[in-house]
């Protein structure tokens, strides 16, 4: 069996004892002599394994029954427009805090529902290389929710603090970093993940909501595209992603068995000093674009001398066993996506490709 080094950005890699887990399981779930793809989403089995999840994910992240736990559809993109649907109207205002291409992407929905302020942006000729100061952060008086990005994706930018936003509901779209640290729930009102990236396979989308947000919803909302209906019903109103779920579900396992999040944050710690200690000691060679105290440890970004040395790291990279390292369309560059289930050892053995690169291609 062949294993590659999986750093593409989304859907990305799975740890590997989850991928052994669901291939034992893949004809005979649960000795119901079906995969968990067949069986009805209405029986005990599967209701057993979907509230297990919804457990395990307040078990991790630290949440209390104030909170309910619903999974989506349409990845973190739909609830750019979900999130104002059932919060915002035209007489009202929401804050966004502009670090990246998906949350500009989030902003332009909002602004179909309602009145948005752009509490802080760092775009910079078209790129975003830092994440806000505390002191650059201006909210509007009465906003009805204030949204951030936690991580970003493509431009290689993370927040290294958690900013101080005031009383208003904090919501958060946590995609490419969830649970790959601690973070102080306190702090938010409504987080929102595709589950591509750290918790899963595309195709479910993990939504935490406190019930005191939960009750400002607005009402007459089309029935999918309301919070409460998902939590009215357990996200089982329709047929869920059954199988994106399970996964869901043993990854969530996996985290907990690791050591839960400050035993990911240690191993997420020392992967990201590995890679970036070969990048800002290569002489120049290897340039990250992003300021030291706002890098993500979960999308390393930098470029090479020329695109044409680029081009060839990309191609020389995938024939050593090293795929998904090309940036995204938008900025170009190369971009190691070292989610949760990358290893140490993948992080060292990609620097030893570097190193050898560098060395051959001076």
């Amino acid at each position: 069996m062949k294993r590659v080094i999986n750093f593409n950005a989304g859907p990305a890699a799975l740890p590997l004892e989850v991928l052994e887990k669901a291939q034992s399981e893949m004809l005979d779930w649960r000795g119901t002599g079906m995969s968990v793809m067949e069986v009805s989403h209405r029986g005990k089995e599967y209701d057993e394994m979907h509230h297990h999840a919804m457990q395990s994910f307040k078990e991790i992240a630290g949440m209390d029954d104030s909170w309910k736990i619903l999974f989506c559809t349409g990845g973190a993109s739909t609830q750019f427009a979900m999130l104002p649907m059932n919060f915002l109207t035209k007489d009202k205002t929401a804050d966004y805090i502009s670090t990246g291409h998906w949350s500009k992407a989030a902003i332009k929905e909002a602004k179909r529902f309602g009145n948005v302020h752009i509490a802080a942006d760092t775009e910079s000729n078209g790129v975003f290389t830092r994440i806000p100061e505390q002191n650059e952060i201006k909210l509007s008086s009465n906003p009805v929710y204030v949204h951030m990005t936690s991580n970003n994706t493509i431009f290689g930018t993370q927040w290294q603090y958690w900013p101080n936003l005031g009383t208003a509901p904090v919501v958060c779209d946590m995609s490419s970093d969830i649970f790959s640290r601690p973070f102080p729930v306190e702090k938010f009102s409504m987080i929102y993940a595709g589950a591509q990236k750290n918790l899963g396979p595309s195709g479910v989308t993990v939504v935490a909501i406190k019930e005191d947000f939960l009750e400002k919803v607005a009402t007459d909302l089309p029935t999918m595209l309301a919070y409460k209906t998902y939590a009215e019903n357990d996200s089982l109103y329709n047929t869920p992603p059954c199988f994106s779920i399970y996964i869901l579900d043993l990854t969530l396992d996996w985290i907990k068995n690791v050591g839960g999040l400050t035993a990911i944050e240690k191993i997420n710690k020392e992967k990201q000093e590995i890679l970036y200690k070969a990048i800002d000691n290569s002489n120049g060679y290897y340039r990250c674009p992003v300021e030291k105290n706002s890098r993500s440890w979960m999308n390393v970004v930098f470029r090479l001398p020329t695109e044409e040395l680029e081009e060839k790291f990309v191609k020389e990279a995938k024939n050593a066993g090293i795929i998904g390292v090309k940036g995204h369309r938008s900025v170009g560059g190369i971009r190691f996506s070292i989610y949760n289930a990358s290893t140490v050892k993948h992080v060292k053995d990609a620097v030893a490709f570097m190193d050898d690169f560098k060395i051959k291609n001076k």
